[in-house]
């Protein structure tokens, strides 16, 4: 099993720069692709941005040129460079790992961004 927890998010002004983290615990080992997803009020869970095992990305189109999303060595954080944040931006982001080879989807609990003046 893998326990996720994420930070980082808060209140900034349109324009501004985040960065959220997520760090992982327990079988990090076997931990394939991570992501990062949110949700506003009101809406579906979206996928934001991927890291593959490998480290090849995927980025939604409403953030491509914005978020960078990376990772340490060892696989236990990822993170979400997110710059010229956008009231669009607002949700709770949330963290999510696949185990291997189960391919079983871990979550985190979220950690919410308000992009507000």
């Amino acid at each position: 099993q893998v326990q996720l927890v994420e930070s980082g998010g808060d209140l900034v002004q349109p324009g501004g720069s985040l960065r959220l983290s997520c760090a992982a615990s327990g079988s990090t080992n076997s931990i394939g692709a991570r992501g990062w997803y949110r949700q506003a009020p009101g809406k579906q869970r979206e996928l934001v941005a991927t890291i593959g095992s490998g480290g090849g990305t995927y980025y939604a189109d409403s953030v491509k040129g914005r978020f960078t999303i990376s990772r340490d060595s060892a696989k236990k954080m990822i993170y979400l460079q997110m710059n010229s944040l956008r009231r669009e931006d607002t949700a709770v982001y949330f963290c999510k790992a696949i185990l291997m080879p189960s391919l079983t989807a871990y979550w985190g609990q979220g950690t919410q961004v308000t992009v507000s003046s």
